[in-house]
């Protein structure tokens, strides 16, 4: 999910008439996208359910740590846009990245693009720290302790905010590349041009 290259690298020789077609490739792998989906739905579930349902609410807690264990192993062992070996070099290219697109200048990603690496980087720790806090607070030596549970809350609050910056990035980087991203996201697969 982490490595990000441009659409020209690895292109096959073809014929000029050719270079401008458009085709498809796939990018994010089944297990990858039924771990982003899930997740989703577990985060949503969990927002709106402490102090109402809690028993639901810790269920999906315990659920969000199992998919966070996936998805850091999935990292190392995942298909080629899973894995985190490109995460490093997006990162040193984000702030150059997110400066280039203000003025629409977006580059083309197979895998994730500089800003929706630094995303995935800040959701997976916000997501750890308050999961494992959660869990934390629902223990004996730590039910109660002030400090474990204003850091799930906070990590919680963090979570949802950037979760709504993901949406918009997402929604943005469609309108900026003519491209429906979330459609990507479900299928596994992303538009490329043979003229990039």
């Amino acid at each position: 999910m982490v490595e990000a290259v441009p659409e020209a690298r690895g292109e096959p020789n073809r014929a000029p008439a050719d270079r401008t077609a458009s085709r498809t490739v796939e990018v994010w792998d089944l297990p990858l996208r039924l771990w982003h989906w899930i997740l989703a739905a577990c985060v949503l579930v969990a927002w709106f359910t402490p102090t109402v349902y809690d028993g639901l609410h810790r269920i999906v807690g315990y659920l969000v740590i199992g998919l966070l264990a996936f998805r850091l192993i999935w990292g190392f062992v995942g298909s080629r846009y899973s894995r985190f070996r490109m995460v490093g070099v997006r990162l040193r290219a984000a702030p150059s990245y997110l400066w280039n697109l203000r003025r629409g200048i977006t580059g083309r990603y197979i895998g994730l693009n500089p800003a929706g690496t630094m995303m995935l980087v800040a959701l997976l720790l916000s997501l750890i720290v308050s999961a494992v806090t959660g869990a934390m607070s629902v223990t004996v030596t730590f039910f109660g302790v002030w400090w474990i549970e204003d850091t799930h809350a906070y990590a919680s609050d963090a979570v949802i905010v950037l979760v709504v910056l993901h949406v918009l990035g997402v929604v943005l980087m469609a309108v900026l590349q003519r491209e429906n991203l979330i459609r990507a996201m479900i299928t596994g697969r992303k538009r490329i041009r043979g003229h990039l």
